[in-house]
């Protein structure tokens, strides 16, 4: 009776599975952003059943579209967000700033939001950390 020779099958499923490996770390998606520290409330659940728009400040001071790695100008993150707010009227939009860029720059996407009808915008932070109890 004839034998199935499985050890290739096995090579190929190992390196197959280290090269899921090694580039599922560089699909990291969205932008290094430093957020500033500062004493806030978490979101309520109810925000977290629909995903928000976010809208990222890169330390560079150019704009991101959260997950996106991609730069994108003013007028087509006015449109994008416009049209996004159109398909789903009650989702939330926030704007998450890097600690080190001007503040001109944060100004600037939550004037675009607002001139894309977006009323109500939340700035998001980072908790600051605890102290270390000795």
């Amino acid at each position: 009776m004839a034998q199935i020779n499985v050890v290739p099958y096995i090579d190929v499923m190992l390196v197959l599975l280290v090269i899921f490996m090694v580039t599922a770390p560089m699909l990291q998606q969205g932008v290094d952003i430093e957020l500033p520290k500062a004493p806030s409330q978490a979101l309520p659940d109810a925000t977290k059943q629909v995903e928000p728009i976010v809208v990222q400040v890169g330390a560079d001071g150019r704009f991101y579209l959260k997950p996106v790695r991609v730069p994108i100008d003013d007028a087509a993150l006015a449109e994008t967000v416009r049209r996004q707010r159109a398909r789903q009227p009650g989702r939330p939009v926030y704007v998450e700033g890097d600690r080190s860029v001007a503040y001109e720059r944060v100004v600037a996407a939550l004037v675009l939001l607002k001139n894309a009808g977006v009323e109500d915008v939340g700035l998001l932070t980072e908790p600051p950390a605890e102290p270390q109890e000795p």
